[in-house]
């Protein structure tokens, strides 16, 4: 399939349009996020009764090592629209805590407590990086600026 994108015109002459390869942030992040989602559905499936934890704690490292895997990927990126990037994931950021934080307060409300607590409450954390990485990196990678 042939797509035509607009050419950038400098003076008389066509500058093609590069792309830029980037790491795949996003699909690991996409990972990281599969694994916490997981491990909170086998979690929030036993309320209100005390779940098995050893595979959603599995999950949850599985899911963190994917995240600082991430981060470590895109901090060692250069020429990267990092101004674009803070600016879209603090509001994303903030619109993701306020849903982990709902999110808690179901189990909290639920009467979950101790480990199972702590383990839902780590996966949310995961949740609430991992989405608005996900957006924000989007965003930063086709800013043109």
């Amino acid at each position: 399939m042939n797509v035509n994108y607009p050419v950038p015109v400098v003076g008389a002459v066509a500058l093609p349009r590069v792309e830029q390869k980037f790491p795949p942030v996003v699909p690991i992040a996409c990972a990281s996020l599969t694994c916490v989602v997981a491990g909170g559905i086998v979690m929030a499936s036993y309320v209100p009764r005390r779940p098995p934890l050893a595979a959603p704690i599995a999950l949850l490292a599985l899911g963190v090592i994917l995240s600082l895997v991430d981060v470590v990927i895109l901090a060692r990126l250069r020429g990267f629209a990092w101004r674009t990037f803070f600016r879209v994931a603090k509001w994303a950021l903030l619109a993701y805590v306020i849903s982990a934080g709902m999110i808690e307060f179901a189990f909290v409300r639920n009467h979950t407590r101790g480990a199972p607590l702590a383990v839902v409450t780590l996966m949310l954390v995961v949740f609430a990086l991992d989405v608005p990485l996900n957006i924000a990196f989007t965003v930063a990678r086709y800013d043109s600026t």
